[in-house]
C-alpha cells in the first residue's frame, strides 16, 4: 500500500481536523508548519519566503515552512547532562512554566543552531550578539527555547496565510511536541488561536488509516478519516491567554 510515505504526511492525515480553515505543526526534533491546499503555491513571494509545496495524501498539497523544534531542548539537555547528572524533562517545564520575568527570544531558524554540541552557548552567544540578555539560570534557557519557538511558529503560519490566501482559525500541533503543555500554550498566546494539541503518533496514525482504507477495513475520503481520529483521539485544545 502506498501511503503517506514522507512521515509528515501521514501525520498530516491523522489531523483531528472539523474544517478546512486550519494550519498545522507536526512537531517534534524538528517542526513543520503550514497548511493543507488543493493546489501548490508557486509565487515568486512564497519562494522568497521558503515555503514549499509538498505532495500529500490524495492529492492535497502540504504548504510548509521547516522551523526549528525540539532540537534545541534537546541539545541542551544533552549538554547539562554532560557532567554525568540526569536531567529531568518534566522537571525542567514545570520550572520554566514558573518563571515570571521575560526571557530574551532568539531567531529559532537561525542556521547557528542546525548543528549538534554546546547549544547553551550559542544560544547565549547569539542573544549577546544582538545586545539582548541571555537566560540565568536552565529554566530561562528552556522557557527561552519555548518562547523563542512559539514565535517562530506565528510567524510562518501568518505567513502561509498570507501567501496561500488561506484563512486559519485554529491550529493543530502534532506529533511529539503535543505532550509539552508549556510550548503548546506559549504557541496558543503567540498566535492567537486556539490549539488543538494531539494525537502524539500521528504519523503512524496516519499510515495505518490509508492502509486500512485501501485494505477496506475504513472508508471515504480524508475529512473521513480524521473525523475517525478525532473520536478515538480528542485533542487538548488550549486557548489563548494573556498569561505565560
Amino acid at each position: 500500500t502506498a501511503v503517506g510515505t514522507h512521515d509528515t504526511a501521514s501525520a498530516i492525515v491523522a489531523i483531528p481536523a472539523t474544517d478546512a480553515h486550519y494550519a498545522y505543526i507536526s512537531c517534534g526534533t524538528w517542526s513543520l508548519v503550514g497548511v493543507e491546499l488543493e493546489k501548490p503555491v508557486l509565487t515568486e513571494a512564497s519562494r522568497a519566503a521558503n515555503f514549499t509545496n509538498e505532495g500529500g495524501v490524495d492529492g492535497r498539497v502540504r504548504y510548509l515552512h521547516n522551523v526549528m523544534g525540539l532540537w534545541l531542548l534537546t541539545e541542551c539537555i544533552r549538554d547539562w547532562e554532560r557532567d554525568g547528572s540526569a536531567v529531568s524533562l518534566p522537571t525542567l517545564l514545570e520550572q520554566a512554566s514558573a518563571v515570571t520575568a521575560a526571557v530574551s527570544l532568539f531567531d529559532a531558524d537561525d542556521d547557528t543552531f542546525l548543528a549538534p554540541g554546546d547549544m547553551p552557548a550559542r544560544i547565549a552567544a547569539w542573544l549577546t550578539a544582538h545586545d539582548l540578555p541571555a537566560p540565568a539560570s536552565r529554566p530561562a534557557v528552556v522557557r527561552s527555547i519555548l518562547e523563542s519557538l512559539a514565535a517562530a511558529y506565528a510567524r510562518s503560519i501568518r505567513d502561509a496565510s498570507a501567501l496561500s490566501g488561506h484563512r486559519v482559525d485554529v491550529i493543530h500541533l502534532v506529533g511529539g511536541g503535543s505532550q509539552n503543555e508549556l510550548l503548546c500554550q506559549l504557541t496558543a498566546n503567540a498566535t492567537g488561536l486556539p490549539v488543538l494539541a494531539g494525537p502524539v503518533e500521528a504519523t503512524a496514525i496516519g499510515n495505518v488509516l490509508v492502509q486500512a482504507r485501501a485494505q477496506g477495513f475504513v472508508a471515504g475520503d480524508l475529512e473521513s478519516l480524521r473525523a475517525l481520529v478525532l473520536r478515538t483521539f480528542p485533542p487538548r485544545r488550549y486557548d489563548p491567554s494573556l498569561a505565560g
